[in-house]
């Protein structure tokens, strides 16, 4: 009987929790999936306060940086890899001297490095999700873009690369270009991994603008 009794009780403390769960997602105006929620919320408490010094140092919005950090991580610390093969393999030709450029690099930069280097500058790395041949670009190590400066130097990257775009307000290309290294296309689709990529990040980035102007009124009080 007390195991009936205690089975009813947790029974009834979780559903307690779910509801006010769902309380505060329907006061704070989020409606999107749980996952977006929590991706939200582990975003702000384990890389908000960072975001917002780097963004101040660098000129950057830090709503966006906010966004694209649930966008390819969900927030999660650590946040994980992703190998890519088509990657890796381009990576190769490059060594072999099959190609002779991939983006900013040359033949040059690979010489002599072992296939498993290569196979770490083929993986996505961090809370930005960046690929690790992005180091050769900022003269930093991978540990740097996986561990305690990931958010430095992830920003810095994007700093270099596309922040002009960023402090003039084109994001919708932002977003396509840190997923695919192109502007969002004049015409057609999207060429995202994902074809709701860049209209979710830009919905994320809204809810994170509307977040920090609500922080910055009550800072104000």
């Amino acid at each position: 009987m007390r195991i009936m009794r205690a089975t009813v009780a947790l029974i009834i403390l979780a559903v307690l929790a779910w509801g006010g769960i769902e309380l505060e997602r329907r006061l704070d105006g989020r409606w999107q999936a749980p996952g977006d929620w929590w991706g939200a919320h582990a975003t702000e408490s384990h890389y908000g306060e960072e975001v917002r010094e780097w963004s101040a140092f660098y000129d950057l919005p830090s709503p966006y940086l906010m966004a694209l950090i649930q966008l390819e991580s969900g927030g999660k610390k650590p946040a994980g890899k992703r190998f890519e093969k088509h990657v890796f393999e381009k990576l190769l030709e490059l060594q072999e001297e099959q190609r002779m450029t991939f983006e900013n690099l040359t033949p040059s930069h690979l010489d002599g490095a072992s296939q498993e280097a290569i196979r770490n500058l083929a993986t996505s790395w961090g809370p930005f999700q960046l690929m690790g041949y992005k180091c050769i670009l900022l003269g930093v190590q991978i540990r740097d873009i996986r561990g305690q400066d990931a958010i430095r130097s992830g920003v810095d990257w994007i700093n270099q690369t596309y922040g002009d775009r960023l402090r003039k307000g084109q994001y919708r290309d932002a977003f396509h270009l840190h997923n695919t290294g192109k502007p969002y296309p004049k015409e057609g689709p999207p060429s995202t991994y994902h074809p709701d990529y860049v209209e979710r990040g830009l919905r994320f980035m809204e809810e994170y603008t509307d977040a920090e102007s609500f922080r910055d009124s009550t800072d104000a009080l």
